[in-house]
């Protein structure tokens, strides 16, 4: 676990941060899925303030998001390097 916090932090890594944060706040998504559902079945109430959903929702769309623009962009320009050099 060490080691991959110190090559997530390094500047020169092969690990997509924005990757990281989204899959994070999406597993906090499922969790709180999860505790609401058990604790809808037991009966009780899950008091979980909607605003703190809506965030955990935002940082998983947006860092998927930004991590399938920057795919797509990086890929462009790919091939236009490779039509400039071919």
């Amino acid at each position: 676990m060490a080691s991959f916090l110190k090559e997530l932090f390094n500047d020169n890594n092969s690990i997509n941060e924005k990757s990281v944060v989204g899959f994070s706040s999406f597993i906090c998504m499922v969790i709180a899925l999860v505790v609401d559902l058990v604790t809808g079945y037991m009966g009780k109430p899950l008091v979980i303030n909607e605003f703190i959903f809506d965030g955990f929702l935002v940082i998983t769309l947006g860092a998927f998001g930004i991590a399938s623009v920057d795919k797509w962009i990086n890929n462009k320009n790919l091939k236009k390097e490779e039509e400039v050099e071919g």
